[in-house]
């Protein structure tokens, strides 16, 4: 059930990298989150129901609700057209405990990619801090980028091969991973420069980007 729900948390990181990007309606990318935040928030609810009281297993749900509460406030933040500073603060919150529970991943469940995968999130939602609760706007460039790749790298693909059955050579994976993060985000970064860049007197108004 919880990849399923991985299914389509990289669809909904895929439409909101775009909305960054500024390729997508809001209001339009409002309604998907709270379809994906719902699921996300019914799904960590039923496998703990059903753990029998393991607590690996109660461990191993519960972070799914730091993203589908993430996914629900987006979506009616869009839709009210409110401030989104406080997305941006509880994305912090985020992207320190998704630090506990790459920890967990790595020690308690031996489960190597998903270590490295929390790693991502982190790394991501702290992104989102930074654009939405600092305002950083000039990162929005970048974070796109990296929200999109990651809806493919860390939702897509990874439940695409736990539920045909190919999640295999798992310490391969989190290798491949790891070096995957580290050369493309380090390589996405003077690549989006331009976008950090303040306008020049006489270009879109005469008026600067925020960074």
């Amino acid at each position: 059930m919880g990849n399923v729900g991985l299914l389509f948390v990289g669809a909904v990181l895929f439409l909101n990298g775009l909305l960054l990007l500024g390729k997508a309606d809001a209001k339009s990318a409002a309604v998907f989150n709270l379809f994906v935040g719902g699921l996300q928030v019914l799904t960590p609810t039923y496998l703990i129901f059903t753990a029998g009281d393991d607590p690996m297993k109660i461990l191993a749900a519960s972070g799914i609700y730091l993203f589908g509460f993430t996914y629900l406030y987006v979506g009616i933040v869009l839709l009210a057209d409110i401030d989104n500073v406080c997305v941006g603060y509880y994305s912090l919150f985020v992207a320190i405990v998704a630090l506990g529970y790459s920890f967990a991943n790595f020690h308690l469940f031996k489960d190597y990619p998903f270590g490295v995968i929390w790693l991502y999130w982190s790394f991501l939602w702290f992104l989102f801090f930074l654009a939405l609760g600092l305002k950083k706007t000039g990162l929005s460039t970048y974070v796109g980028w990296v929200t999109a790749i990651e809806g493919w790298v860390t939702g897509v693909i990874p439940a695409a091969l736990l539920l045909s059955g190919y999640w295999k050579h798992t310490t391969e994976i989190a290798i491949a991973l790891g070096a995957f993060g580290v050369v493309v985000f380090g390589a996405l970064w003077p690549l989006t420069s331009k976008s950090r860049q303040p306008a020049t007197a006489g270009s879109a108004g005469g008026t600067g980007a925020k960074s």
